[in-house]
């Protein structure tokens, strides 16, 4: 057992010092990696992996956002003209995606609800996909019985993006003491930004006034130190919150 364990940690070793190696890092953590596997490992990912692959997460983030601004019809296009070419299941998933990300709900409930009777409908990014369709269309209702036992079965399936979803679906139908239970254990979990708004509005609508109090200065604090394009990421999400808290 005890080789076991330590050709495991040679092998996350060699996977980060292949990491370093693509990515130009400097070659002492090669010599780190190697001396001591496993503390080297924990090192190069707080100091080096982790920063990166958050980076990279915003830059593509960014790079879908300017796509969009250039060429909105695109993604949706492109998902029809592959689903009439050759209509497989994975291809009216996609074409359901596209549309709901466009914005087009009504389709893309459809083509979802036909995903949910195909070879697909127990698969967690349909049901989530179909449960934001629901949503985006004004059927709350149909989002919970989607999202609900996608939660229970799934617990640790994008459990940050399906409670905040959960959440505005049970407050959309006033369920509210369910959707701030789903908000505060997303911020519990995960402190996204994402989450502390949507607690905080949930909050101020509800007279909740310490919590909302407590997150917002949560969020000015981000706020203040975050970067520009990382704003505009969330600028819908801050119209919301200062929508909420502007003088009456």
């Amino acid at each position: 057992m005890p080789l076991l364990g330590l050709g495991l940690h040679f092998l996350i070793a060699i996977f980060f010092a292949i990491h370093a190696v693509r990515n130009r890092r400097q070659m002492y953590w090669l010599l780190i990696l190697f001396s001591f596997p496993l503390l080297g490992s924990l090192a190069y990912f707080v100091a080096e992996y982790l920063p990166a692959s958050r980076l990279e997460r915003r830059s593509r983030m960014a790079g879908r956002a300017l796509q969009k601004s250039l060429d909105p019809g695109r993604d949706v296009r492109e998902a029809r003209s592959a689903f009439d070419l050759t209509p497989t299941a994975y291809n009216l998933m996609r074409l359901a995606a596209a549309l709901l990300e466009a914005g087009e709900s009504e389709e893309a409930v459809r083509h979802y609800d036909a995903c949910l009777n195909g070879p697909f409908a127990g698969d967690p990014e349909v049901i989530l996909g179909a449960a934001r369709a629901n949503a985006a269309h004004g059927q709350p209702a149909a989002a919970i019985a989607l999202l609900a036992p996608l939660q229970s079965k799934h617990p640790n399936f994008r459990a940050d993006e399906v409670g905040l979803e959960l959440g505005r679906a049970y407050a959309a139908v006033g369920r509210q003491d369910e959707a701030g239970t789903e908000f505060e254990a997303v911020v519990e979990r995960f402190a996204s930004i994402e989450a502390r708004v949507e607690l905080a509005l949930w909050a101020l609508a509800n007279g909740k006034e310490a919590v909302a109090q407590r997150e917002l200065r949560e969020i000015g604090h981000a706020r203040t130190h975050m970067e520009k394009h990382t704003r505009e990421l969330h600028r819908d999400l801050f119209k919301r919150l200062d929508a909420a808290t502007a003088p009456k």
